[in-house]
């Protein structure tokens, strides 16, 4: 097994030198050397997570779009002595803008929902999302995250291609339906770090599971617009099929080529296989049925990933959820273009967080900074300063271009925490990550359930003020995250994720420091 100061990797280096010292010898090079990045299993691996990512959001963001042609907008406008009320002017008198009906294809139904009932349908995603993070988890750390993430994602669109069905038999099956598809999804990020736990090695940790990660945002960004497109030229109901559709396609590919880790892949070189099991140490292996679950509620590290999580949640998923309404009940953009400018945050949310992880791992490799700064320096950046655009947001008016560009910078530079405090779990305890992701998972899902709900509540009378409010609360809750870890947060692994090997060296003198 490779060793660093006389011990794996992720076993507990000397209190006074951890921050200080390499995360790897010279040694493990000599004694695995790293194989080529291209073509390689665990590459290979980063590029399908990324894809059925991009599936898991296209899944999920599909209805935020889709609902702009879904409600029969002109029978829920607000009216004040007798007159339709508009936070912002229409460009011009003949454009169908948000006052309006999207027109759809005949035979398209279409609802009378108001801003409150959306806001709960959008919502209703996540009630189910919460119940399996930590289920899925636990079970993807002792048996693998393969069957997990792949059936999470084919499970949730297969349920995706019944939308219509449950959209036309009322508001509690389309509920009932988004709810068991966040059920479905619950298992798949949880399921990804399981696996990552065995398959990345510590100084491409950052770089590999960002990259796969980031498959989100670029679900986002594709699923928004072709939402948009299609609702135009199709119907709404096409979306759901198209989503639901490549998810099961992408499905075949995940069970045809992913193993749960280098010992079981068929077809991974030898010297890749190795490289990844020496440089992984002891705790690459699977947990045991038992966990310790006291130290584990009782960790103030891991505290703090679940609270700065929640807030950077509050506002990823305000956004996600009410960006397309925003531009539709306030800018005034027509669909298509609706989906395309909602799209270009994600963009730049994916190109920030792939390359996040890259200059992270830069950062280790060279032993400029400890994994502990590392992951606080990006989660600072990633949420104070699209805290400061958010806030700008809510003062630019009906400039749609000033929006736009401080929406698109603010999740742009969100990204940027995709190698700090969301991938901090794999730090403190590579042996449990999957346990924890499902934990801080859950924690980081409750916005994804009440900010919808507020959105709806703050936004119900399509006013300037409201919107503003809905910014700046995003802005606070954000930069509260980012105090809180930067306070309470470390990249050490904690005692209580040591093996027994691990723990009785660290009785003989060689302690972990948790704070």
């Amino acid at each position: 097994m490779a060793l660093y100061q006389g011990h794996s990797i992720n076993s507990a280096p000397d209190d006074h030198n951890e921050e200080a010292t390499p995360l790897l010898k010279k040694e493990v090079e000599e004694e695995s050397a790293v194989p080529p990045q291209c073509c390689s299993a665990r590459y290979n691996l980063a590029v399908l997570m990324f894809f059925g990512f991009a599936v898991v959001y296209g899944l999920r963001v599909n209805l935020s779009v889709a609902m702009v042609a879904m409600v029969n907008g002109t029978s829920i406008r607000p009216v004040i002595n007798g007159s339709s009320v508009q936070a912002c002017p229409a460009p011009s008198p003949g454009l169908n803008n948000s006052s309006n009906s999207v027109e759809q294809p005949d035979g398209i139904p279409q609802y009378a929902w108001d801003p409150a009932t959306q806001g709960l349908l959008l919502g209703a995603f996540f009630f189910g999302y919460l119940l399996t993070q930590i289920p899925g988890g636990y079970l993807s750390g002792r048996l693998g995250g393969k069957i997990f993430l792949g059936g999470g994602v084919m499970g949730t669109a297969v349920l995706t291609l019944l939308t219509p069905l449950a959209a036309d038999l009322g508001v509690p099956w389309l509920f009932t339906l988004r709810a068991l598809e966040g059920f479905g999804e619950g298992v798949t990020f949880p399921a990804m770090m399981a696996m990552w736990a065995r398959w990345a090695p510590p100084l491409e940790r950052s770089r590999l599971m960002t990259f796969s990660g980031a498959g989100a945002n670029f679900g986002a960004f594709l699923a928004l617009p072709l939402t948009g497109f299609i609702c135009n030229t199709l119907g709404w109901p096409a979306v759901f099929y198209c989503c639901g559709g490549a998810g099961c396609l992408w499905g075949v590919f995940w069970f045809i080529f992913v193993s749960d880790d280098p010992h079981s892949h068929p077809r991974i070189s030898k010297r890749e296989k190795d490289y990844i099991i020496n440089s992984i140490g002891s705790q690459g292996g699977a947990h045991g049925w038992s966990v310790p679950l006291t130290s584990i509620l009782l960790s103030v590290p891991l505290w703090a990933i679940n609270l700065a999580q929640m807030c950077s949640n509050w506002s990823y998923y305000t956004l996600l959820t009410s960006l397309p309404t925003y531009m539709d009940t306030v800018l005034h953009f027509d669909l298509r273009q609706n989906g395309f400018l909602s799209a270009l945050p994600y963009l730049g949310g994916w190109l920030f967080s792939v390359l996040s992880g890259v200059v992270a791992d830069h950062l280790l490799e060279r032993e400029l900074l400890s994994v502990t700064a590392v992951r606080k320096i990006f989660t600072l950046t990633g949420l104070l300063l699209p805290a400061a655009f958010l806030v700008a947001v809510g003062y630019v008016g009906c400039s749609g271009v000033l929006a736009v560009t401080f929406l698109t910078l603010s999740t742009s530079l969100g990204g940027t925490s995709a190698a700090g405090v969301f991938i901090n779990q794999i730090d403190i305890a590579p042996r449990y990550a999957g346990v924890l992701l499902g934990i801080t998972n859950t924690f980081g899902t409750i916005p994804g359930v009440v900010a919808p709900i507020v959105m709806g509540y703050l936004t119900k009378d399509h006013s300037l003020a409201g919107w503003r409010n809905v910014f700046f609360l995003s802005a606070v809750v954000s930069a509260g995250g980012a105090l809180i870890f930067t306070l309470f947060g470390t990249g050490k692994i904690q005692s209580w994720a040591l093996g027994e090997e691990e723990f009785e060296r660290e009785t003989e003198g060689e302690q972990v420091d948790t704070p």
